[in-house]
């Protein structure tokens, strides 16, 4: 269902990017890699970028081809660089890509967010999520920190709130929905890539060893880069502005707890 489709991937360098560009080039597809860092194994196509200044993501874009099938999502940070720099690239330069690279992909492509389970309470933080995803455009992420009092130890789990809220959003917004572009999400667990250990300095370990408990083990990118390319795909096309947890079965448990079933 990828062979032959152009997929555009962020964060190809490690982790879970990484094992989805080398899965989608094993399926068929050509892969144009994104990232701040050189990755170590071949791709079709790289674009050496940064999506966290609207600049980035706008060489970026200059430099894509006319037609892409998907976009994938993956590029993020764990929290450990504050609140600004995690949203500026979880989301705002995110969103800022996503929007770029739609008149380039064809009608009834796809994009794909890899959020997290750490963006779980976005109900609970309803109000605030759509604040900050209604601010159009790329905003002076600092400033917009300082504003709404955000605390750097909230910038990993607020960045993926909003992205899951936005993927919702982006689903019914004209610019992806009057050419049939689906935009869905997947939301890992606690995965063994090189940032678990930021993750782990940000969260905690009580945090994140109780996650893991819960489900017997930690995630692997391989985990995860199967579902990111279902979404991808064309056997995906029924699906638009859902979120898929690839998490071991953590939500569920999760939602036993709060809910009391």
């Amino acid at each position: 269902m990828l062979f032959g489709k152009t997929i555009l991937i962020t964060g190809v360098a490690s982790g879970i990017g990484a094992r989805a560009a080398e899965l989608a080039g094993q399926m068929g597809a050509d892969v144009i890699g994104v990232d701040v860092r050189e990755p170590s194994s071949g791709i079709n196509s790289f674009i050496k970028g940064d999506i966290s200044t609207a600049a980035g993501v706008e060489e970026i874009a200059r430099q894509l081809p006319n037609r892409i099938d998907a976009l994938a999502n993956v590029a993020g940070l764990s929290g450990n660089t504050g609140v600004a720099a995690t949203l500026a690239v979880n989301f705002y330069g995110l969103r800022a890509l996503s929007e770029a690279v739609a008149p380039r992909l064809r009608e009834g492509g796809a994009i794909v967010n890899v959020a997290s389970i750490a963006g779980y309470g976005w109900r609970a933080n309803l109000e605030r999520a759509k604040t900050l995803t209604g601010i159009e455009g790329f905003p002076d992420v600092a400033a917009l920190a300082n504003e709404h009092g955000l605390k750097n130890e909230e910038g990993y789990p607020l960045s993926k709130e909003l992205l899951l809220l936005w993927t919702m959003r982006a689903a019914r917004q004209p610019l992806f929905k009057d050419r049939g572009i689906r935009v869905n999400a997947v939301s890992p667990g606690p995965v063994e890539t090189p940032i678990l250990k930021q993750f782990r300095a940000v969260l905690g370990d009580a945090r994140v060893d109780s996650d893991i408990t819960r489900v017997g083990r930690a995630g692997t990118s391989a985990d995860i880069a199967p579902a990111i390319l279902f979404l991808c795909s064309d056997g995906a096309r029924w699906i638009n502005g859902a979120n898929l947890p690839v998490d071991g079965g953590l939500e569920a448990s999760i939602n036993a707890d709060v809910f009391g079933f």
